[in-house]
């Protein structure tokens, strides 16, 4: 399940930057999610500077990462996936740090499917491994 997105500025970054940006969010993603890298699935929203405002001025960028995860991963493990996103962002575009926000949702395996099966049947037993670790 593992789905990112990144929004930016438009025009602001070349090409070959936002695909390494979406090559680095993936590699963290997998790592921290222990998940195989071919499941994760990500891609950039650019919008025109001018719609686009943080802390009252307009076109100031500010990129926000929303990821998608199945409900029931570890706190501990979400915000691990919190700071990686971030370091992504900052090191591969250079944003200031402060600039930065993340959000995760966590979305119920019977809500998700995977190949038109809900993940709670297709992915039964890691979801059950890990319900299994947590404390």
């Amino acid at each position: 399940m593992p789905i990112f997105e990144v929004h930016v500025l438009a025009d602001r970054h070349p090409p070959q930057r936002l695909a390494e940006l979406l090559g680095e969010l993936t590699r963290r993603y997998a790592e921290v999610l222990d998940s195989p890298p071919a499941r994760v699935r990500g891609w950039v929203t650019e919008h025109p500077p001018g719609q686009w405002i943080t802390g009252g001025e307009i076109g100031v960028e500010a990129p926000y990462v929303t990821a998608l995860v199945l409900e029931g991963r570890p706190v501990e493990q979400r915000h691990r996936l919190l700071a990686a996103l971030t370091d992504a962002v900052v090191t591969v575009l250079g944003s200031p740090r402060e600039l930065v926000r993340a959000q995760i949702v966590e979305v119920p395996p019977d809500d998700w499917g995977i190949a038109g099966v809900p993940a709670a049947a297709a992915r039964a037993e890691e979801i059950a491994a890990r319900a299994a670790r947590r404390p």
